[in-house]
């Protein structure tokens, strides 16, 4: 049996056993937008929750429009091009609209990377900046959330008289889903706020879990926080395996995003009737698996469907290595992910990024990980507290000698972006 897997730019066959009883996840059925660009500026006319953005836009003085930074394989040109047609057509001027990279944490876009973000024509004749969330001179304090957390966001986006946010929604692995308000909260948020939003308050809630809203502390205080600081507009799409656009949304930021996650949630979650032995997976390739970082949202996927004990089989390409040097800082700074944990449970133990760790954690608890990856040697990748294998074959050769040539097997071919759960 042959199965494609996900992985950087070209996608990996795998060879597995016919005799094996193998179930494979995977979207539903769907149909690619024909017209994209016009049903975008239908949208933009017929916005869910709200006026036209021509009419939100007349008057206003200067924009600031947020986007996706690499890691978001978003179609920006796309959303961008009708963006920019229409805030024109309002009078907006072109040297009084900003569109700003929502970075998060991770790290300044290069200039290729903008081009390759936006095409050489919006990144030649608009202004494109990055947002810094370790520059905190470029932020401005609007109080505290509900649950604590002190809320720093871009001055840049404040200051402007229209704010818009783009993205792209699909299942996410804390905030149960990605767009919408993400952009603003961690996307052009402070460090002091991400620290506290990606900490273990909220991490370790149970409900901070992939395809998850309802009662999602992380969802719940991001929301709340974009709201405080204010969204006129978002436009968000939902793409295929290919990154074709299977529907746009636009208009409020809760409204519109609440439309394109009902949309998500019947495409994206499969079943299995019982948890399984082994589970291979992907991190939906390039560029979502660029690194070991991003990498862990794959292995997280398959923690509802993997049994206590079980192995859970990883490909991704790393091609940019293990992550941002705060991140590689937590595996010197500890023996285990047993340490780890106790660090930042119990004491007041901090390092960015420290949430893709505890959230590895969660999976490595109940299962053994393998990673096979041709982007990190098979050294780098053991020091990284999970398992290597040269390849996906090798690994389910290992794991049926543990479980047993009987094992039951799911592939998750696309990764995190098809939510596995029990039927």
């Amino acid at each position: 049996m042959k199965i494609r897997l996900d992985y950087g730019h070209t996608g990996l066959d795998v060879e597995l056993p016919d005799e094996l009883l193998v179930q494979i996840l995977s979207h539903k059925a769907a149909t690619p937008l024909i017209d994209p660009e016009n049903i975008l500026r239908d949208r933009l006319n017929r916005p869910a929750g709200t006026v036209p953005l021509s009419e939100i836009a007349k008057g206003r003085r200067s924009a600031c429009i947020l986007i996706c930074d690499i890691t978001r394989p978003v179609p920006n040109e796309l959303l961008l091009g009708a963006i920019l047609e229409t805030l024109r057509g309002a009078g907006l001027e072109q040297e009084n609209i900003l569109v700003l990279v929502a970075t998060g944490a991770h790290r300044i876009s290069t200039r290729d990377e903008i081009i390759e973000l936006v095409g050489a024509e919006i990144a030649a004749n608009y202004r494109i900046e990055n947002h810094d969330a370790h520059d905190r001179a470029a932020h401005q304090y609007l109080g505290s959330s509900p649950r604590g957390v002190p809320l720093w966001i871009d001055s840049r986006y404040l200051q402007a008289d229209l704010k818009i946010a783009t993205g792209l929604i699909e299942p996410h692995f804390m905030a149960g889903y990605s767009g919408g308000r993400k952009l603003i909260c961690p996307g052009i948020a402070g460090l002091e706020t991400i620290q506290v939003w990606h900490g273990p308050d909220f991490m370790e809630d149970p409900l901070a879990d992939t395809g998850i809203l309802l009662g999602n502390p992380v969802h719940e205080e991001n929301t709340w926080m974009a709201r405080r600081a204010g969204c006129d507009f978002i436009v968000n799409v939902i793409i295929d395996a290919e990154r074709r656009p299977l529907n746009l949304v636009a208009g409020d930021m809760e409204e519109a995003f609440e439309e394109g996650v009902a949309f998500v949630r019947d495409l994206v979650v499969d079943t299995v009737p019982e948890p399984v032995d082994v589970v291979i997976t992907s991190c939906a390739g390039y560029p979502l698996d660029t690194t070991f970082y991003q990498s862990v949202k794959g292995m997280c996927g398959a923690l509802p469907i993997v049994k206590e004990g079980g192995t859970v089989i990883l490909a991704a390409s790393m091609s940019e290595g293990i992550g941002s040097e705060s991140f590689q800082t937590l595996f010197r700074e500890n023996s285990s992910l047993e340490e780890f944990l106790h660090r930042i449970l119990h004491e007041n133990y901090f390092v960015m990024d420290q949430w893709q760790l505890e959230k590895m954690a969660a999976i490595c608890s109940k299962a053994r990980v393998k990673v096979v990856s041709d982007g990190l040697p098979a050294e780098t990748i053991r020091s990284l507290f999970v398992e290597t294998a040269t390849t996906v074959e090798a690994a389910v050769s290992e794991a049926l000698e543990l479980h047993g040539p009987q094992a039951t097997i799911a592939v998750i071919p696309k990764g995190p972006y098809v939510v596995a759960q029990l039927e």
